[in-house]
């Protein structure tokens, strides 16, 4: 297995400063030294599964810089940056395309009139890519990255506004397994998920609502957020590692482990050839 490698951003400046998801509030606010803590547990538990950790500069003002899988996607050498459904968050791109820009990536945009959420939305599974939509990205740019990179494209609409990611309901594991809260999906959806993906492991709610979906796949390591007890079983039986860190700081913000990561060297379970 290559060595993988991961891009984060370390939350000098993470806080609640606005409120555009259910999981927001501006008046519960983040325990910043917290925050700290449980981020570099997360960092700390990447390096000790031989993850090359790369770090972006934080940014003042910039709260949810933190959160790189939305940065855009990663397919080879070329990266697609993210066009941000909301204002506060659009102000990240010219960070995370310099940074790109700076290490050998090839930046590329989306047309002006099609939201794209990045990671947060575009997930592959084996040789398929997955992608999110209605909540923050739209079905044509999806479409219009399927075309650019040559792949096939399944929509997923998502329907609870809890779940406005994809990668916040679904993580692949390997190119035929994936965990999913079925819920989060319609009816159609949930069809496409099953009919493409061999092996599903449904996550229970109280779990999915604490972000177990929303795990970072390291070969047969997963790590997820604290106290997510039926789904570390479940992997255990499918001969995974279950990793627990508690991530509940950036959970105040509608985000865990995956979204505090994105993959350099493109999804784990990805097929590139």
């Amino acid at each position: 297995m290559r060595q993988p490698r991961i891009l984060m951003c370390p939350p000098d400046y993470y806080g609640i400063e606005y409120e555009i998801n259910p999981w927001m509030s501006r008046s519960r606010g983040s325990d910043t030294s917290l925050a700290h803590q449980q981020w570099h547990k997360l960092h700390a538990t990447l390096g000790e599964l031989g993850v090359q950790v790369e770090l972006m500069l934080p940014q003042k003002g910039l709260p949810d810089l933190v959160f790189t899988a939305n940065a855009g996607l990663v397919f080879g050498k070329r990266f697609f940056s993210s066009r941000f459904r909301h204002e506060v968050r659009a102000r990240e791109t010219p960070h995370d395309d310099a940074w790109f820009a700076a290490h050998g990536f090839t930046v590329e945009h989306l047309p002006e009139d099609m939201f794209f959420e990045g990671a947060g939305d575009a997930l592959f599974c084996g040789p398929t890519l997955f992608a999110g939509y209605r909540i923050r990205s739209d079905v044509r740019g999806h479409q219009h990255l399927g075309q650019a990179i040559g792949k096939q494209v399944l929509p997923l609409e998502l329907v609870n506004p809890r779940f406005y990611h994809l990668d916040t309901c679904f993580c692949p594991i390997a190119p035929d397994q994936a965990i999913y809260f079925p819920e989060a999906f319609d009816s159609y959806g949930r069809k496409v998920l099953e009919t493409h993906v061999p092996k599903l492991l449904p996550v229970v709610e109280t779990e999915a609502h604490r972000f177990g979906c929303n795990a970072v796949v390291v070969g047969r390591s997963v790590i997820h957020n604290s106290n997510c007890p039926r789904l570390a079983e479940d992997l255990g039986k499918w001969g995974y590692t279950p990793i627990a860190v508690e991530l509940d700081e950036f959970l105040k913000a509608g985000g865990s482990a995956k979204c505090l990561t994105l993959r350099l060297d493109g999804e784990e379970a990805a097929v590139w050839d």
